[in-house]
């Protein structure tokens, strides 16, 4: 079987605009749109090689690059593995060099283009942060007060977890919470059935993922305009994640933490080994802070989720 290596970027600008291109009329899914890229050739880096797909197709020359998620698609003939990186600085003014379209779009107006289904993951990706704030148990003026601060050190998605609430005082706050900070972040509640509210997403347990893939015809509970994500522990609950339709999913733990000192860690090797066959973003939790986000990276995550390592109470 044929293995291909093929380089693809999210490239932003200063305004953190996503470029993207359209592929010919006459190629395979011709007439769709892409992220840039093209193949590892012998011989040169992951590196090389995008920085040389990118000058030859976009005329730009790549400052910064990391990467973003790595895919992995197998057909009958050949493996393809789709790796693809975040390029966040470059010189030059990108175009179509080889005469396709391009266009800037927002991280909003990605889901609106039409891309291929393999590439559905990347849009979720590029749009997803680095940084997943999972919220400590506290009171509400405190839980306020650390959402304030968060919003302002540039956090942009927040699970809002209180598990000293029952249902009814969780659903109050959660649209407390809404009504004043909705329009700055993306927020996943907690629950056993999703909120009405059209603006929140939905995180599901580990056991709620696993109760609705052993339905008969399993079937994602959300439209596809609220983002979904899961807790996973293993390799079988991300597999469930991606067949449910899961946007995002975290995977822990992956450090001994104090919140659970009884759970067996999965480790940076083993957790890097388990994302090498996942195909959607996740985020890795457990003992971790900040500054492990170029790890996690390097480990195939889209970035951290924490409590303790990202709640500052001001």
């Amino acid at each position: 079987m044929r293995r291909i290596h093929v380089m693809a970027a999210v490239i932003r600008d200063a305004e953190r605009r996503i470029l993207i291109a359209k592929r010919p009329n006459d190629a395979h899914q011709g007439g769709l749109w892409e992220f840039p890229g093209g193949k590892l050739e012998p011989g040169e880096s992951r590196l090389e090689a995008l920085q040389r797909e990118l000058r030859e197709e976009l005329g730009i020359t790549v400052q910064q690059a990391r990467p973003l998620i790595d895919l992995q698609h197998n057909y009958p003939d050949k493996h393809i593995r789709l790796d693809v990186w975040e390029v966040s600085e470059f010189t030059g003014t990108a175009h179509g060099a080889e005469g396709q379209p391009v266009q800037w779009v927002t991280e909003q107006q990605l889901p609106s283009y039409d891309f291929p289904a393999a590439n559905q993951p990347i849009v979720a990706a590029a749009r997803l942060p680095q940084r997943y704030l999972i919220t400590p148990d506290c009171t509400a003026v405190e839980l306020l007060q650390g959402i304030e601060h968060a919003i302002d050190a540039g956090i942009r998605l927040i699970q809002l977890r209180q598990t000293q609430l029952d249902t009814q005082g969780y659903r109050a706050l959660c649209k407390d919470v809404l009504q004043r900070y909705g329009a700055r972040a993306t927020f996943m509640l907690k629950g056993d059935q999703p909120t009405p509210e059209p603006s929140a997403g939905w995180h599901l347990t580990s056991r709620q993922l696993r109760a609705l893939c052993s339905q008969p015809e399993p079937a994602r509970p959300l439209p596809a305009e609220r983002w979904l994500s899961a807790s996973c522990h293993d390799v079988e609950e991300l597999q469930m994640a991606g067949m449910l339709g899961v946007d995002f999913a975290v995977l822990s733990p992956l450090l001994p933490t104090a919140s659970h000192p009884h759970a067996s860690p999965l480790g940076w090797e083993r957790a890097h080994a388990m994302l090498g066959n996942c195909r959607l973003p996740v985020y890795l939790l457990g003992g971790l802070t900040a500054e492990d986000l170029a790890a996690a990276h390097d480990a195939g995550a889209q970035g951290i989720a924490a409590i303790r390592g990202l709640w500052k109470q001001p």
